[in-house]
């Protein structure tokens, strides 16, 4: 139970008229208890009243109110209580004693020498103080990220590192009492700004209590394309698959019962339990998000509101007015001014009426799913692939079928051309209109010498064009051959 593991009198310091003074003493102490390169627990009585004493100087304090129950058996303890400190280690010796008394520290005399220690529950407890006078803002990616890994750790090697399935479950519940604290924290901000009537502190208290201490460092991220969550089908279809996955979750309840040292029956109920509570957290925390989005659109409004208004109401405008009417009335009627214009206003109309902003609305959630195509589509398209590449011609092809058609030799007349394929009718198409071919045959120029002649002739019985005859251009090539 609570009352068997902390000292009764544990928070008296810190419900007292003093506790101002003993809150800044212990956040101080808990930079010399909890640092991380300590090695010992024990540390010494001097260092610690010195760090007291360095606090007192630090924060300046000089203010202290007597306590009634402090060392009330000690008739010179008594004496000293009733008197109000001077000096800083005046207030160092009464901080210290009171600490001592009330249980948040424990003295250990080792030798000739007094150590000063923490108790394990006090330590938490002031470490929970801590976490909580320092509240700061949680990353949804981070938490999401975090149960994804040490998920993927615990399905691939689950007789290794099983145990981070119980990582996975408690950071998921850390995770959850995080956004139940930020909803309860903006309904008591709404509460707060309603009963409000200064703007001022709306404004301020929406930027230091819900910008800098509540609002998640990546909330602004959950309405992108970069949204945290979207790992979160991922996470939910691996721990589904875990469920049905026998080998898997066998291993798992095997190093449960090694490492936690618990019967088969009660590794496999802390199996079950810690997979369904991370199922039943990520399944949830859309409904969740949407109760925290209305009560921040509700927050903002009121805030944008205050805002909005502001510069129509100045603080004060009314006693001003009156004092302003009371020194008129003072004065003779024959003094003050007659009025040449006075202020107009329009007739009231439905557009009058301010109305509130619409919200927006998220884009509904669509399926997406991949388009089957009918496999004699694919076909068509690789056939009519094909078809374009062999009816495109370039000056490779073309120089391949003059050299086949040649055989070595050095002329050749039209009708001495065969045609036996769809390439090969092509290809002699644009034997006859090789400067047309441009970049195309850039490679052909000099190599081939066409004449023509007046004559018509059969081509393969194929095609019927005008004679021409194709020579080698052994001139050109002897001149690259000389400037090479």
């Amino acid at each position: 139970m609570l009352f068997n593991k902390l000292p009764d009198e544990l928070f008296l310091p810190l419900s007292g008229q003093n506790r101002q003074i003993y809150q800044t003493v212990l956040i101080e102490l808990a930079d010399l208890f909890f640092d991380e390169d300590l090695i010992d627990p024990f540390i010494p009585k001097d260092l610690v009243r010195s760090t007291i004493e360095e606090a007192v100087i630090k924060h300046g304090i000089r203010q202290w109110a007597p306590e009634a129950d402090e060392d009330e058996g000690e008739p010179v303890a008594a004496a000293q209580a009733a008197s109000i400190p001077k000096t800083s280690a005046d207030y160092t010796n009464r901080i210290y004693r009171r600490l001592v008394k009330t249980g948040w520290l424990d003295e250990e005399q080792q030798l000739y020498r007094t150590y000063v220690l923490m108790a394990p529950s006090v330590s938490h407890v002031l470490r929970t103080l801590i976490d909580v006078a320092t509240f700061q803002k949680k990353s949804y990616g981070g938490a999401v990220l975090n149960v994804l890994s040490s998920v993927e750790a615990a399905i691939s090697d689950p007789t290794g590192r099983g145990l981070t399935l119980q990582e996975a479950a408690r950071t998921a519940a850390e995770f959850s009492a995080h956004l139940t604290d930020m909803l309860l924290g903006l309904r008591e901000l709404r509460q707060s700004f309603a009963a409000s009537t200064n703007p001022q502190d709306i404004v301020r208290g929406f930027f230091e209590q819900f910008v800098e201490a509540i609002l998640v460092s990546d909330y602004k991220t959950l309405k992108t394309h970069n949204n945290p969550f979207r790992f979160r089908r991922q996470l939910l279809s691996m721990l589904k698959d875990l469920q049905f996955d026998e080998l898997k979750r066998n291993q798992l309840i095997d190093h449960y019962q090694e490492v936690l040292e618990l019967t088969n029956a009660e590794a496999e109920a802390k199996v079950d339990q810690h997979i369904s509570r991370i199922i039943r957290i990520f399944e949830s925390v859309d409904e969740r998000l949407a109760a925290i989005d209305d009560f921040r659109f509700r927050l903002e409004k009121r805030v944008s509101d205050t805002v909005r208004y502001m510069d129509k109401t100045t603080p004060g405008m009314s006693s001003r007015l009156s004092r302003l009417i009371a020194k008129l009335s003072e004065q003779d009627e024959a003094e003050i001014p007659l009025v040449d214009t006075l202020e107009s206003y329009a007739f009231l109309s439905p557009r009058s009426i301010r109305s509130a902003p619409r919200r927006r609305t998220p884009p509904s959630l669509k399926i997406i799913q991949q388009q089957v195509i009918d496999p004699e589509v694919l076909e068509q398209r690789h056939r009519f692939k094909e078809y374009k590449e062999r009816r495109q011609i370039n000056g490779s092809k073309l120089e391949a079928y003059i050299e086949r058609q040649l055989d070595g030799a050095d002329s050749l007349r039209a009708e001495q051309f065969t045609i036996d394929t769809i390439e090969d009718y092509i290809a002699f198409s644009y034997v006859r209109h090789m400067a047309s071919l441009g970049k195309k045959g850039k490679n052909l120029y000099g190599k081939y010498r066409i004449e023509f002649d007046d004559d018509y002739t059969a081509v393969a019985e194929m095609v019927e064009c005008r004679g021409f005859s194709l020579h080698r251009d052994k001139t050109n090539q002897k001149d690259v051959a000389n400037a090479g």
